[in-house]
């Protein structure tokens, strides 16, 4: 079984909202790290937003006050509420466990103008 599973992605227009959500296969978030990655198309992959944990969070300056990450620990899973998505948004996004070098199959999101 993948130790991280990704799902929530989509298509959706300028100024719209999605969550995507991240099932660990344990209790990972428990003891480290996790944070949401995402790749553009010819960009190389890029950190968005982490949280230890401890619930430190930080985020990557272009989506704070708009993407909102969090867990829920009793069901092992690592979410990203994104609102007003912006093109610039699209990506593949990734969760994952930096400290074991766990990562999830990604998820596409597509922001339309």
């Amino acid at each position: 079984q993948a130790p991280l599973v990704e799902t929530g992605g989509g298509l959706v227009q300028a100024g719209g909202s999605l969550r995507l959500s991240c099932a660990a296969s344990g209790s990972v978030f428990k003891i480290a790290t996790a944070a949401w990655f995402r790749q553009a198309p010819g960009m190389e992959r890029e950190w968005v937003a982490a949280i230890t944990n401890g619930g430190y969070i930080t985020y990557k300056d272009s989506v704070k006050g708009r993407f909102t990450i969090s867990r829920d620990d009793a069901k092992n899973t690592l979410y990203l509420q994104m609102n007003s998505l912006k093109p610039e948004d699209t990506a593949v996004y990734y969760c994952s466990v930096p400290r074991y070098e766990y990562w999830g199959q990604g998820t596409q999101v597509t922001v339309s103008s």
